[in-house]
């Protein structure tokens, strides 16, 4: 079992949402490492750099929504790629990406804490 923090770079200009967050989830699981075992988290930090110069098609931007709800009546919101971008900014975009690539279970917090991103 490898304890040495592994660090891995990525430069997100001119590629696409998907391709940067599958490399992006890959990483933070452990799968790149020899060592890999599912059941222990891995020891890797993932730094993404110029998240604003993603490419990001504008059928895309127009067409896909991210939806949450809170519970209530009522409490169903939707807003597109567009909207959440100028809000939060694209490393909200990737993010989102990431976490819902990764397994669901309680290993995906501390995982997602090893991940920076820049603008």
């Amino acid at each position: 079992m490898n304890k040495t923090l592994t660090t891995y770079k990525i430069d997100a200009a001119t590629k696409s949402l998907g391709r940067v967050a599958s490399e992006a989830a890959k990483a933070l699981m452990g799968k790149t490492s020899p060592d890999y075992t599912p059941n222990i988290r891995s020891n890797v930090k993932v730094f993404i750099a110029n998240a604003r110069k993603l490419s990001i098609p504008e059928s895309k931007r127009l067409q896909k929504t991210y939806t949450t709800y809170s519970g209530f009546p009522g409490g169903l919101k939707k807003e597109n790629v567009n909207v959440l971008g100028a809000r939060k900014g694209h490393g909200e975009l990737l993010r989102r990406a990431i976490m819902r690539m990764l397994p669901r279970n309680t290993m995906r917090v501390g995982r997602m804490k090893n991940l920076s991103i820049t603008e």
